[in-house]
């Protein structure tokens, strides 16, 4: 779980409220959740004005830091992103990036079209400067705190440089948000030994080792959750696969353990024993614990959730989204990659 902060500051957040599949609701309870558990918070809700203000009313949430503002399209799971974008010029994906644009509010979270999104904040915020690509950064359990894994998909083909600028900016995620005081980063491949692997992970090698990070050197697969390294790097097919094999894999845990206890009355008296450890480890692997996956590397902060997320995930979604603010995580990678570049150039 990713520890939480309080901040005497208040951030604007704003929040896509037609976004996920059970949207407005979730996303309105979520935001109700958030500035009650998080009063450094204010939330900018976008949608439909009439359809966001009668479901705050309904839920009791009126009178809290909470705000609408009017979107009259939206962007489906299913349009093709950046088609969408462009025909959908009042769509809630994409006021909710130009409130964030225009200063309105400091950072943007949504549940929505993943590619839709990824689109929206590069076309509508750009990118910091000295990043090639932006990379979506993927929080993972492990027996260390915690670790987090990218790209999870932004960037299917990649360089070697890339993949310095992914260290660079999972550095200051580990850093700031899972409060990691020298993270320790690895670079994914099929054997430890330095030479080993693809053309792209042996070129990244040697800049990962000039980096000014704390470089471990060639790490595996059971790397990411053995608490070896706090930040995973690799290309975003890489992560993705291993993104959606890790989702699978909680799963399909779950269902056998349950599976397995409901099998005859001895086994379910066994099951109700170890009940609360079992709470623990699902709260650990509980993606809703950590909110949603920041797309690193665009100028502004942008969480992207997970089109099923609970109510409870939207909360910690923006709680994160006002961390990165308060810990001014985008100037921090601006000046990481600024240091990289002076250098090069010595």
């Amino acid at each position: 779980m990713i520890p939480e902060t309080a901040s005497p500051q208040k951030f604007k957040i704003a929040l896509d409220a037609m976004g996920s599949d059970s949207a407005p609701a979730v996303e309105i309870e979520g935001a109700i959740q958030a500035v009650t558990a998080y009063p450094h918070l204010e939330v900018i809700l976008v949608g439909p004005e009439s359809l966001l203000k009668a479901e705050l009313e309904k839920r009791g949430g009126a009178s809290l830091s909470l705000s609408v503002v009017p979107a009259s399209e939206v962007i489906t799971m299913g349009d093709a992103p950046l088609q969408a974008i462009k025909q959908k010029k009042d769509a809630s994906l994409l006021v909710t990036a130009n409130l964030v644009k225009q200063g309105k509010a400091q950072a943007m979270v949504s549940a929505g079209n993943t590619g839709a999104t990824m689109a929206a904040a590069l076309m509508t915020l750009g990118r910091i400067e000295g990043v090639s690509r932006p990379a979506i950064a993927t929080p993972m359990p492990s027996l260390d705190g915690g670790s987090v894994v990218l790209d999870a998909g932004a960037n299917v083909d990649c360089k070697a440089q890339y993949l310095v600028e992914f260290a660079v900016m999972g550095n200051m995620y580990a850093r700031h948000i899972l409060h990691k005081s020298k993270p320790r980063v690895g670079l994914l491949n099929i054997g430890e030994e330095k030479g080993k692997g693809n053309t792209l992970v042996n070129e990244a090698y040697p800049l990962l080792e000039k980096a000014p990070l704390h470089f471990v050197g060639n790490v595996e697969g059971r790397d990411i959750i053995n608490g070896r390294c706090d930040v995973v790097v690799c290309d975003g097919f890489t992560g993705n696969v291993i993104l959606k094999f890790g989702e699978g894999l909680v799963k399909t845990f779950f269902d056998l353990i349950k599976k397995g206890i409901m099998k005859n009355v001895m086994t379910r008296i066994g099951g109700a024993l170890v009940k609360p450890a079992f709470n623990d480890l699902r709260k650990m692997v509980d993606y809703s614990e950590y909110g949603g996956a920041p797309l690193l590397g665009v100028s502004g902060v942008c969480i992207i959730c997970h089109g099923r997320s609970t109510a409870k995930a939207i909360k910690n979604a923006l709680r994160v989204a006002g961390e990165f603010v308060d810990h001014r995580v985008n100037q921090e990678i601006l000046e990481a990659l600024k240091k990289i570049r002076e250098q090069a150039l010595e």
